[in-house]
């Protein structure tokens, strides 16, 4: 942290909202199955250029593959995401565990002995200490303060070892510098407070400031909730959103985000959409890179994008060519996140309510960063269609609209039609039901 920022008087940090999680990763430590199949192929090359005569790495480098692989298939599925206390007792979790251990310690004893013959064996040799080292976290019960759990991929396995909170190890780097801090965000605030913010980097006595946007999302934007909806859980409601949005797409000739919560709901989808022969280019994450999937969509200018977490921020399509964007679900961490139910417990425990405290706030600050892909520039206009039935049904559903920018509201699609028929105009009182 140090390195990374030299002295000066002042340090301003735009898209602050995302700080608290970026300094979370930060202070994090992570060890992957990857890591160690890098580590013996590499050792390997270094040794045939440096090495001279060992013939044991091959053996060694391999004996260190195979326990990677008994890991991976010991912590089960591709999306698995788990504490780490749930499976560390497990026969064949702790049989892994052990023999990576003893291959890496064995791999990591050969390359010390010739470290000194060059550089890549001795890099080797420092990196399989480290990551021996990572590994050590999990060899028993979690550090106070701190959260273990591991997460699965289709080709490898992460050990994370995460702060459970972060407040005094940033406010320590802070320290560092004899400077004024300026955190800025068009997300930083819930309700037009920002103690879930200060309260997580630990930050006391700010001065806070806060200014609406800048856009006319009176006369530009229309919110469309649209009714009749099951709840989010049912296993028909993403056919069911589909269809609703069917209408919607066809009223604004594509030209639309269509934003999911999951992937498993992107994919279903993206199916039925297919299937519904909609007239647009259909853009899905995951068959393109982010820069294809957005370049082509400026291009065509007519196409329909599906996308989840990466395209909720960090995207700027400005112009007619986005006009409306569809969110799936309102965005809650999941019930099973390892770091969101080690935090919730701890804040349970501490006398707060997880889910008014940490939750909510951090699924406002996230749909607000999704709404604010609809209007980019002052001349921009479009329709915003939240599918989440528990914007009125439930009492928090008040919250987040709250923290949307004013716009006319409307259940009606009728309404959709006439918004974009008039060109994006807006005939309607703000409110609504």
């Amino acid at each position: 942290f140090g390195e990374l920022l030299p002295g000066a008087d002042g340090f301003i940090i735009d898209e602050a909202h995302q700080l608290p999680d970026i300094a979370s990763r930060f202070f994090s430590n992570a060890v992957s199955g990857n890591q160690f199949l890098e580590l013996g192929r590499d050792a390997l090359k270094a040794g045939q250029h440096e090495g001279g005569d060992m013939p044991q790495l091959p053996g060694l480098a391999l004996t260190v593959e195979q326990a990677v692989r008994a890991l991976g298939g010991a912590l089960g599925s591709d999306g698995r995401r788990a504490p780490w206390h749930a499976v560390c007792e497990e026969p064949a979790v702790r049989a892994a565990m052990r023999d990576l251990r003893g291959a890496a310690e064995h791999l990591s004893s050969a390359l010390a002995q010739v470290a000194e013959r060059g550089k890549g064996l001795e890099n080797c040799w420092q990196r399989g200490q480290l990551l021996l080292e990572r590994l050590a976290a999990f060899d028993a019960a979690s550090e106070s303060g701190r959260i273990t759990w591991f997460e699965t991929t289709r080709r490898t396995f992460v050990l994370h070892d995460t702060p459970l909170e972060i407040a005094d190890t940033f406010q320590d780097c802070m320290a560092r510098y004899h400077s004024a801090w300026v955190f800025t965000s068009a997300t930083l605030a819930v309700g037009g407070r920002f103690d879930h913010f200060t309260d997580r980097l630990g930050i006391v006595e700010a001065e806070t400031a806060h200014w609406e946007s800048p856009f006319d999302y009176r006369n530009h934007a229309l919110l469309y909730l649209p009714p009749g909806l099951p709840e989010p859980g049912s296993r028909a409601y993403t056919g069911a959103l589909v269809k609703a949005a069917l209408p919607v797409l066809r009223a604004s000739g594509g030209r639309a985000f269509l934003l999911f919560t999951s992937h498993r709901a992107l994919r279903e989808a993206a199916d039925l959409l297919r299937g519904a022969s909609l007239p647009y280019p259909l853009l899905v994450q995951g068959e393109a890179s982010r820069s294809e999937l957005l370049a082509d969509f400026r291009r065509l200018g007519n196409a329909v994008l599906l996308g989840t977490s990466s395209f909720w921020e960090g995207v700027d399509v400005r112009g007619s060519a986005l006009s409306c964007v569809i969110v799936d679900k309102l965005p809650f961490a999941p019930p099973d996140d390892p770091v969101f139910q080690a935090r919730a417990e701890a804040l349970r425990q501490a006398g707060g309510n997880p889910f008014r405290d940490c939750q909510l706030p951090h699924a406002v600050i996230t749909l607000k960063q999704g709404v604010g892909r609809l209007i980019r520039d002052v001349a921009d206009k479009g329709v915003l269609m939240l599918c989440d039935p528990r914007l009125l049904s439930r009492s928090y559903g008040r919250v987040f609209l709250n923290n949307l920018p004013p716009m006319p509201r409307s259940r009606e699609l009728n309404d959709v039609a006439a918004f974009f028929a008039a060109g994006g105009t807006v005939a309607m009182e703000a409110g609504g039901p």
